[in-house]
């Protein structure tokens, strides 16, 4: 990756984070903190990864994306509306009465949206299904499905994961957010998942770990998915993260997964990120 390349995911990611805050004030709630630490994939996955066309979005032989932690939806509103799938002013909407940008994905009033997701531990099973009907129709699409760490305590993720490695989806790629943090607070005392890396590698698939605000590690992982094209092996890619990255007052901490920033949090998170951006743009 170039250094102008990376400094312009790193610049969207900031205004990706931005929308994250505009939008979750606006509506007095959502869940700001899970899609902060993943707002580095969000932005990764859709200005540089998927083949997608937002001028299309449904079309036949796109990429897939499935929000497995369907909460997390103000991060992949931003990254689409930044996209170009629907305009950005529409972010203030979120959650509003007569709003089509409801607390969790709806694939039927969304452009871009794969699949209506929320019930946590059910997109990746409707992911996996994408995975083996693309193998079936001989067609060459790659589904990607992102889940939180809190999430994968619940037993459909592995039955899903158990689907993946018989049927040899080597076309299907999971990320997983290991941010450390749920709403109960710590995943390793709410129930402890670990370890994670050794329970996929377990399940047949290839796994990889990465420090998710890295694009350079982003790309690597990303590109190791793509060498897998015929090894019969789904992937999966461990992303160390954040919780609340890049807001000094949500980061590590749990209090944030579900609640919106007051006018006064809101202020100073933008201040945040319009300094970030003048440091990275000055380098």
């Amino acid at each position: 990756m170039t250094k102008h390349d990376k400094q312009q995911l790193q610049l969207t990611a900031c205004d990706v984070r931005q929308s994250i805050l505009t939008a979750t004030h606006s509506a007095k709630s959502g869940h700001p903190g899970g899609s902060l630490s993943a707002a580095d994939l969000f932005t990764y996955l859709y200005f540089k990864e998927l083949r997608i066309d937002p001028a299309n979005p449904k079309g036949a032989d796109r990429d897939r994306f499935v929000l497995s932690k369907g909460h997390t939806a103000p991060g992949l509103y931003a990254a689409l509306a930044l996209r170009g799938f629907f305009p950005v002013a529409d972010l203030t909407t979120l959650r509003h009465i007569d709003s089509y940008l409801q607390g969790h994905p709806n694939m039927n009033t969304v452009p871009g949206i794969d699949m209506s997701t929320g019930s946590l531990g059910q997109g990746i099973s409707a992911a996996v299904g994408m995975a083996k009907g693309a193998k079936c129709l001989n067609k060459d699409i790659n589904v990607y499905c992102l889940l939180g760490d809190g999430e994968i305590a619940e037993g459909q993720v592995w039955e899903a994961c158990l689907f993946a490695a018989h049927y040899k989806l080597d076309n299907f790629c999971a990320i997983v957010d290991l941010n450390g943090l749920q709403i109960d607070g710590s995943t390793a005392e709410v129930m402890n998942t670990a370890p994670v890396d050794a329970k996929f590698a377990a399940f047949g698939f290839d796994v990889f770990s990465i420090d998710g605000h890295d694009f350079d590690q982003l790309e690597r992982a990303f590109s190791r998915f793509h060498d897998n094209s015929g090894s019969q092996k789904p992937t999966v890619i461990l992303m160390q993260t954040v919780k609340g990255k890049g807001v000094s007052y949500m980061e590590h901490q749990a209090g944030w997964h579900g609640k919106a920033p007051n006018d006064e949090e809101y202020a100073q998170g933008m201040q945040e990120l319009d300094a970030l951006k003048a440091e990275l743009e000055a380098n």
